[in-house]
């Protein structure tokens, strides 16, 4: 799938290398994206994805491997960010700050069901760009726009987190923060599940969060979409 390699973790962590973890060399220039779009208002156009019914893009087909491990995480007051993770103890192979504060996804979620979609243009045939390498993403939650969601490295913060929920397969709760924004009281709030990994196209994927049970549909599905 072309996903980089993830940073060496620091001494004091223990999660693996994941086993897809073929070379890039992206420039740091795309640090820059999120401090940019940070400041960027929260607009509402219509999202110019197709309808989707039942919550699947058509004519999916599932990958070998495609459960993985999502993690949502942020401080309360701040902004959400994705992480996936081949399972809870090896070191995640995406991370994505997404354009939405923690509170509201919290609230969103406790709703119904939530769709994000994070789209970016199409490349040129030459471009080889796999899709989730792609540096900058319009986000809709539930057909509105609401931002910019930003590929980023992960974060010392970021490797901590995933080290301290390593035993955690699925579920949700806090952590303590070490935000100075926050204070000294401000917690990490988090949710882990299994997502099932589909590719459409190599301009289409999706994570479906899988119920515990397996009889419920999921209340969260991501799309990532080149148009």
């Amino acid at each position: 799938m072309g996903d980089p390699a993830p940073p060496p973790p620091p001494s004091s962590l223990t999660l693996l290398q994941p086993n897809s973890r073929k070379k890039s060399h992206k420039p740091k220039v795309f640090r820059v994206f999120r401090n940019v779009f940070r400041s960027f208002p929260i607009i509402s156009p219509v999202c110019r994805l197709p309808s989707l019914p039942g919550g699947r893009l058509p004519e999916a087909k599932t990958i070998a491997g495609a459960r993985v491990t999502g993690t949502l995480f942020g401080y309360r007051k701040g902004r959400v960010s994705l992480s996936i993770q081949e399972s809870s103890r090896t070191l995640p192979t995406l991370v994505v700050e997404l354009a939405m504060q923690t509170h509201v996804l919290q609230k969103d979620m406790s709703l119904g069901m939530v769709r994000i979609a994070l789209e970016c243009e199409k490349r040129t045939d030459k471009d080889k760009t796999a899709l989730l390498d792609e540096p900058l993403w319009t986000m809709f939650c539930n057909g509105k726009k609401i931002g910019y969601g930003v590929k980023r490295d992960a974060t010392e913060e970021d490797l901590n987190v995933m080290e301290l929920l390593k035993p955690v397969s699925m579920g949700a709760g806090v952590l303590p923060g070490r935000s100075e924004a926050e204070g000294p009281d401000g917690e990490m709030a988090y949710m882990r599940a299994h997502f099932e990994r589909v590719v459409g196209s190599k301009d289409s994927e999706t994570l479906y969060m899988l119920s515990p049970d397996g009889n419920n549909g999921p209340e969260l599905s991501i799309f990532f979409v080149r148009v």
